[in-house]
């Protein structure tokens, strides 16, 4: 039984305590708890996701790289049911060891390249295609910054913040004013931010601005954890402007519905098209 007042033990055991949503997703220990091989397609990219905002980040740069022309970023996306264990399988655990959405094969080389980690993802494809990264050192490491920042700030959001107030089987006072706090903290930094520039690196729409939209646009925008009156989104006036205009461009459009309800895999571009209009 969950208690307010837990203490607790001086050495942690698993004891399925977790009674929370995803109680049949977390565990201890690392590794395959199945054979299972992953799905190939014919493209260059193999692509193995769910529609998280971790997973939009991928999809999202690959259909910003083929609007701009860039045919080597033709992908195919399978879902990795989550709910379902599919990322314990031993197939995925090869490309990622973590056993977290989303993971990557560049299939386009003879020696085949796994990339894991949603930030390495983008920087990687960013680098592959020089796309959605400036070129000047300053640009470039303005751009990092940002991205680096959202993937460390990103758990503040997402484990802590959604998990408590949103999943959590109990709420607690605690726990959620410490993530709002924090989550409001950040939202604060990103609205400074963008209150003098455009985008995250400047003038110019970057990885940065793909990796922190699927997060803290979601978020005011009202798509995540049904919390927009909570944290008092539209408060936040220039994170609200960046990320309305970053939800009208078409790839973020179309990028955004791949491995969803919508559309649980793409295999071709006729697939979204069938879907977006």
């Amino acid at each position: 039984m969950m208690s307010d007042t837990y203490q607790p033990p001086k050495v942690w055991r698993d004891e399925g305590s977790d009674a929370g949503v995803w109680k049949n997703l977390n565990r201890p220990v690392a590794g395959a708890t199945h054979e299972k091989a992953l799905p190939r397609g014919t493209h260059p990219l193999q692509l193995y996701s769910l529609g998280t905002p971790n997973g939009k980040k991928v999809t999202i740069l690959l259909e910003e790289l083929l609007a701009a022309g860039e045919q080597g970023a033709e992908y195919d996306a399978h879902i990795i049911r989550i709910g379902d264990g599919d990322q314990f399988g031993s197939g995925f655990v090869g490309v990622n060891p973590n056993s977290k959405i989303p993971a990557l094969l560049d299939t386009s080389a003879q020696l085949e390249v796994r990339v894991f980690e949603s930030g390495a993802i983008l920087l990687y494809l960013a680098e592959k295609f020089g796309r959605f990264l400036p070129k000047n050192l300053a640009g470039r490491t303005e751009a990092l910054n940002w991205l680096f920042w959202l993937q460390g700030s990103a758990p503040y959001v997402g484990g802590g913040f959604g998990h408590f107030y949103h999943y959590a089987p109990v709420k607690l006072e605690y726990p959620i004013n410490r993530f709002t706090m924090e989550t409001k903290r950040l939202l604060d930094v990103l609205n400074q931010r963008l209150a003098e520039n455009r985008y995250l690196a400047g003038e110019e729409y970057s990885i940065a601005d793909i990796a922190t939209w699927t997060w803290y646009g979601g978020l005011v925008l009202g798509e995540l954890y049904e919390a927009k009156t909570f944290i008092d989104a539209d408060s936040y006036t220039h994170v609200v402007r960046w990320a309305q205009e970053i939800a009208e461009r078409p790839a973020v459009r179309r990028g955004r519905v791949v491995n969803t309800q919508t559309l649980a895999e793409r295999h071709d571009a006729a697939d979204i098209d069938a879907v977006v209009k």
